[in-house]
């Protein structure tokens, strides 16, 4: 029997995951905020659904969207730069309330690298969680709002930085007038790459409720921004100093160990 998914939140990295489980042969659900995206969604054969989750409501058919979903992916970013009066937090607790009414119990909550802050270290999914941003430490309180919800089956995958087709951070940091920290060690993962994990996750049997999706390769972020913009033929603005800039180096113990999983661009390639 096919299972079917749930995809709440099809944006840059929402979309390209459903049509990613559709063309698998998976019964697919998605919701967008955009009414211009559900004919999108519908020529992919992803069961459209037009959503919004409020800080104390929602908007759309949640109750049907939800229903005996086997697996929910919950990809909703915070966009609390764009939006300060969000409450990121508010919006999981909605959520939970509506989820909790239903049969879904499996879920996988898409997070961010970002709630380990800056620390000056390796850091792995045992480590200490030090935000430094709002949006760092909403998601992460969000974290822990769904993993203390005892009749559910929570997965939290930690994403580094998100890179793809139309979307690199360099094209950003060319439009710069300088560069910082030449020497820190930069934590991206392909946009393909996350896709693979969060299947695998889905398909796997895994110990751990937090997983970190990240590639095992950490250039400098001289080496390798220049590296980039020279493929790209781009012009980068000169990086700052040379001294050594420590900053914090994500990886995971359980990707390769435990999933199995064998990265499609380890090397932070285009």
């Amino acid at each position: 029997m096919q299972k079917t998914i749930g995809i709440l939140g099809c944006g840059w990295l929402g979309f390209p995951l459903a049509k990613h489980f559709a063309n698998k042969g998976y019964q697919v659900r998605g919701s967008t905020t955009s009414v211009d995206k559900i004919l999108s969604l519908a020529l992919h054969d992803i069961n459209p659904f037009l959503i919004a989750v409020h800080n104390h409501h929602t908007e759309g058919n949640l109750d049907y969207f939800l229903k005996d979903l086997d697996v929910l992916v919950i990809n909703l970013p915070p966009r609390l730069n764009s939006n300060p009066k969000s409450n990121f937090v508010s919006k999981i607790r909605t959520l939970i309330k509506k989820v909790q009414d239903t049969t879904t119990k499996n879920i996988i909550f898409i997070s961010s690298t970002s709630v380990y802050g800056n620390a000056e270290c390796m850091v792995d999914e045992n480590s200490l969680t030090r935000p430094l941003t709002e949006s760092g430490r909403q998601i992460l309180e969000a974290e822990k709002l769904l993993m203390d919800c005892e009749n559910l089956s929570i997965k939290v995958i930690r994403c580094a930085g998100l890179y793809g087709p139309g979307r690199h951070p360099v094209f950003q940091l060319a439009n710069r007038d300088s560069l910082q920290n030449p020497n820190q060690p930069v934590n991206l993962i392909h946009l393909e790459d996350c896709i693979g994990i969060i299947h695998h996750v889905m398909d796997n049997v895994i110990d751990s409720p937090i997983i970190n999706a990240v590639a095992p390769s950490h250039p400098t972020r001289k080496e390798y921004y220049s590296r980039i913009a020279k493929k790209l033929d781009l012009k980068l603005p000169p990086f700052e100093g040379e001294e050594l800039t420590l900053g914090k180096t994500v990886n995971s113990i359980y990707i390769n160990s435990k999933l199995g999983y064998e990265f499609k661009y380890p090397e932070l390639d285009m």
